[in-house]
Parts: structure tokens; C-alpha cells; sequence
């Protein structure tokens, strides 16, 4: 913003400077919001945590239960039969309870065999299972 100062005879000579109040208006809003903000993230509890040492478990087992569009069963890519299915989770739930069940479905697959196989691995003991799905790119 330009002022007039005071010149000869009367006229005034503009002068170009910056007008430095609402710089400093904003600088105080930052300087606020920081001091308001600055203690929130720092914010934690100070702890003495115990110290302990535990075991290095070895991964999981895991199943690969795959079925594809025709809807054809694979038990880790080995052709399986629908009545071997309930018979495999059984004996699975009852030697390793902890084995992860890993669901592999065409997206054209329908709906019931996999909740037919949901539901068998569920009656077996079983209660880890997952769908695999292929990452969006």
C-alpha cells in the first residue's frame, strides 16, 4: 500500500513500503495454534515397563481352501471332493486347532460352497479364517 509523505510545496511523493500489521495478525494466529497444539503431541505417559523375555513362537499352519468359478474344491491346490472337505477340517480341528484357514474364491464363485465351507470349518474347531483377495493397482 503506498503512502503520501509530506513533499515540496504542498504535493506528496508516494512511498511503497509493506504494510506489516495483518503479516503480524497471522503470525500470532500461527504462533497460537501452536502453543495449543505443541503439548497435545508430546502428551505421553511416563512408564517403567517391567522387563521380560518370551519365547519366539514358530509361524502358524495354514490351509489353502480354493475354489474356483465351476466351483471345483482345492485343498492346497490338490483336487478335493466335497465330502472329503468335512472330513479334512475335522481331523484338521482335531490334531491343530490353531491352523489358520485360508479361502481362496474366484470372484465369479458363488456364495453358498463358501459358506457351506465357512460353516464346516467352524463346526471342526476351527475359527481362523480369512479370504485372500488379490490388492487393488
Amino acid at each position: 500500500m503506498a503512502f503520501l509523505t509530506p513533499g515540496a510545496a504542498g504535493r506528496g511523493v508516494p512511498r511503497a513500503e509493506i504494510n506489516m500489521i495483518p503479516l503480524i495478525d497471522v503470525m500470532l494466529v500461527l504462533l497460537v495454534i501452536f502453543m495449543i497444539t505443541a503439548p497435545l503431541l508430546t502428551h505421553a505417559v511416563k512408564l517403567d515397563l517391567p522387563r521380560a523375555s518370551s519365547s519366539h513362537q514358530p509361524p502358524a499352519d495354514k490351509v489353502d481352501i480354493s475354489i474356483d468359478a465351476a466351483g471345483q474344491l482345492y485343498w492346497n491346490t490338490q483336487p478335493l471332493l466335497a465330502d472329503e472337505l468335512a472330513a479334512r477340517l475335522a481331523a484338521l480341528g482335531r490334531e491343530k486347532p490353531l491352523t489358520e484357514v485360508h479361502l481362496h474364491a474366484d470372484k465369479a464363485a458363488r456364495y453358498e460352497p463358501l459358506a457351506k465351507i465357512m460353516s464346516q470349518a467352524a463346526q471342526a474347531g476351527l475359527s481362523k479364517i480369512g479370504f485372500v483377495t488379490r490388492p487393488e493397482s
